[in-house]
């Protein structure tokens, strides 16, 4: 079901203080360079995009210069957004998507849930009706989803046990596919980059931002080469990773209304033009959102207790819940025994196979050092 809306004038006073023009259909863009000199101007000279930017936004009380910061990510991600354009959106209605949604004009938006379940939906609902957004939502039966596992499996070489995420994603950019889009955006990296997830609000941030950045990957990438459908993804953009890791923590974590959030500093760029349902929300995984989560239990009922324990001790695996064996199960049906390591790698210590000495995760099994 297509859903539309009227955009409220407020959205494209916005889009245009960005270099939008708005007067025509699909809203060419095109930067006003005279509003970035000013920009440029009002600042300190070390405000620039090169290494210098660091002096400042590194201070945790930005003072004087929080706007400064907020009107730099805004520009960025519009520049990145322009840089990353697709005529779909994969819309979860979560801040990340909903950013880049007001940052593409004329874009699709595609939502995938698991029939009945999830919140995903009503959000992205309320932000198809705030910005005038075409939206293109699906329900997935149980059967479907189920029925699709065996396919993400034999993509990603994978049994990990976040596999429902990655199904949620697969239907998303199936659902592309059939609507005839070569291209669609996601919201990967923002959560990794401003610390979005609830286990990095107590952790040291400094260190352990910039490693991350290092190493994050995304399963979108290789899920929509294979339905050749190719996935953009504005928050990886180099200058959004530079960006982002010069902003000190104290930006990134902070209290709203005495609710600790992370991802504060993108909350609060982009508040004045979302709604604040949207921007202030708690972060959603995104199997949790669009229902998949529910499969975690749907699958596990067909294994007992006693059937998990027999095969961790015959197989000298670790599994972390009950559907766990069955994704190896399947992944031993669909893609054959666990590779060793190569020289150089290490053990897996949940299945064996090769991972980086260093490494935090296995890629294969999910298997996660703990922070």
């Amino acid at each position: 079901m297509t859903r539309t809306a009227s955009e409220p004038s407020i959205i494209n006073a916005f889009r245009c203080s960005l270099g939008y023009n708005t007067t025509k259909s699909k809203y060419k863009s095109t930067f006003l360079w005279e509003s970035l000199l000013e920009l440029l101007q009002a600042r300190s000279k070390s405000l620039t995009k090169t290494p210098g930017l660091h002096n400042v936004l590194n201070y945790p009380e930005a003072g004087n210069n929080l706007e400064d910061i907020l009107k730099e990510l805004r520009s960025r991600l519009k520049e990145a957004a322009e840089r990353n354009t697709a005529r779909g959106i994969l819309l979860s209605g979560g801040l990340d998507t909903s950013i880049l949604a007001l940052l593409s004009p004329g874009a699709i938006g595609l939502n995938v849930r698991l029939n009945g379940y999830g919140e995903d939906l009503k959000y992205a609902e309320m932000l198809a009706v705030k910005l005038g957004l075409e939206l293109h939502p699906k329900s997935i039966s149980i059967d479907e989803a189920l029925a699709m596992v065996p396919e993400v499996i034999k993509i990603l070489g994978s049994f990990d046990p976040a596999l429902p995420n990655d199904l949620a994603v697969y239907l998303g950019l199936r659902l592309a596919r059939e609507k005839g889009l070569k291209s669609v955006i996601t919201g990967d990296g923002a959560d990794e980059l401003f610390a979005g997830y609830g286990y990095m609000l107590d952790l040291d941030l400094k260190e352990y931002l910039p490693r991350l950045a290092e190493k994050m990957s995304f399963s979108s990438s290789r899920l929509g080469a294979h339905l050749g459908v190719e996935v953009k993804q504005p928050f990886l953009d180099r200058d959004i990773i530079d960006l982002a890791l010069s902003i000190s923590p104290e930006l990134k974590i902070r209290e709203h209304h005495g609710v600790r959030h992370g991802k504060w500093i993108l909350r609060e760029a982009f508040a004045p033009w979302l709604p604040g349902e949207i921007v202030w929300q708690a972060k959603r995984p995104i199997e949790v959102g669009s229902g998949f989560s529910r499969l975690h239990e749907i699958i596990g009922a067909g294994i007992s207790d006693e059937e998990l324990a027999e095969a961790e001790a015959t197989l000298s695996l670790k599994f972390l819940s009950r559907d766990h064996l069955f994704y190896y199960r399947t992944y031993r049906q669909v893609v054959g025994e666990i590779p060793p390591p190569q020289p150089g790698e290490a053990g897996c210590p949940g299945c064996g196979t090769g991972i980086a000495p260093q490494s935090c995760h296995c890629r294969v099994c999910g298997w996660s050092r703990g922070l």
